[in-house]
């Protein structure tokens, strides 16, 4: 696991393939703010809630200059299908290779029902237009996600 990053770090620069199979990096987005979240996995409960919030105020979101980006371990195909159902209106990359997942060292030890795993840890980054780590959100509100971000962001002005 990447050592823990802190909010005023550079953000670590990576490449992955979106839903569309288009390979992507964060050098893509330079200039520009982007909302970096991680989630387990596509169509479960508490990804979907948190997909959809992100969904309802994505022209919010995009108004206030935001760039959405979601990263999983789920394969190109399986972000297709999520984004397809839920007519998700960003960009999924795909890491099951933990590329991009050790370098934000959000890969670590989870506990469900008293058993204890290791799995991704839902994590949300703000990155400001020079590539700086403004905020990161270690336990996301999923119900809230894009309200708590732009809050956030509010604060670090």
């Amino acid at each position: 696991m990447a050592p823990h990053l802190k909010e005023g770090a550079k953000a670590p620069t990576f490449k992955g393939k979106d839903q569309n199979g288009n390979v992507i990096s964060l050098a893509d987005y330079a200039g520009k703010k982007v909302i970096l979240y991680f989630y387990p996995e596509d169509g479960t409960p508490t990804c979907t809630v948190q997909a959809c919030n992100l969904r309802d105020n994505f022209s919010l979101l995009k108004k206030n200059g935001f760039v959405v980006l979601g990263v999983s371990p789920d394969e190109e195909k399986k972000h297709k299908k999520f984004e397809q159902k839920f007519d998700l209106p960003f960009t999924l990359v795909s890491d099951p290779e933990h590329a991009i997942i050790d370098k934000y060292g959000v890969w670590g030890e989870k506990q469900l029902f008293g058993r204890k795993y290791m799995g991704l840890i839902r994590t949300t980054f703000l990155i400001d237009e020079k590539g700086i780590i403004k905020k990161i959100f270690s336990k996301p509100k999923s119900k809230q996600h894009a309200e708590e971000i732009l809050e956030a962001w509010e604060k670090t002005l």
